[in-house]
């Protein structure tokens, strides 16, 4: 099984369990607010560690970003196949395109 495809599950199984034994039960505890605020602070330490040119804390880091990014989109009932069906839309429109068409 695809890893990130692996992790979405366990996440999903972990998101009701005990509090005091799962990470991801006691953030999903917190709300929707804390899961995305955790999101930003990893995605700050993978931008941090992309300015200081370290490869393996770059590493480490987009692994935390991707997988509070989970959590986030499993709290909103969202999946990666939701996310894998919005970048096939997106497939063959170029980036400044699909930008300008969002609403500002």
């Amino acid at each position: 099984m695809d890893p990130l495809n692996a992790l979405e599950q366990v996440i999903q199984e972990r998101r009701t369990g005990d509090p005091s034994s799962s990470y991801v039960a006691k953030l999903t505890a917190k709300g929707r607010a804390k899961i995305a605020q955790k999101l930003g602070e990893e995605a700050t330490e993978t931008v941090i560690a992309a300015i200081q040119n370290d490869p393996i804390a770059l590493t480490s880091e987009a692994a935390d970003l991707v997988f509070h990014l989970l959590v986030l989109l499993a709290d909103a009932g969202l999946t990666l196949d939701d996310v894998r069906a919005e970048l096939v839309r997106r497939e063959g429109v170029s980036g400044l395109d699909e930008k300008a068409s969002r609403a500002d």
